[in-house]
């Protein structure tokens, strides 16, 4: 069954294009891997420290491979200590 990921990442005050760059910068490279299904970062109009990203994976371990490659271990990295909050990413399935 598809797993969906949402993650929520609020920017420190300062720190917002830091977090847009990140996510410029790895996107690429994971819309490129054979499992993934879509992934899209957004930004919030009201919010601009405010981002959230969407991906779908065929599976649980589909994720837990992308979550280990480089790209995305870069991003976690830069990004953490650019937010406010701990890190904010649910494991979703769709409802019927």
């Amino acid at each position: 069954m598809e797993l969906v990921i949402v993650g929520r990442f609020h920017a420190r005050p300062g720190q917002e294009e830091a977090v847009a760059a990140a996510f410029a910068e790895a996107t690429p490279f994971t819309r490129r891997e054979a499992d993934c299904l879509s992934v899209a970062v957004y930004r919030s109009l009201r919010d601009p420290r405010l981002f959230y990203v969407h991906s779908r994976w065929p599976d649980e371990a589909a994720f837990e491979r992308h979550a280990a490659l480089p790209h995305t271990v870069r991003l976690i990295e830069t990004v953490e200590p650019l937010l406010d909050h701990p890190l904010d990413v649910a494991r979703t399935r769709q409802l019927a």
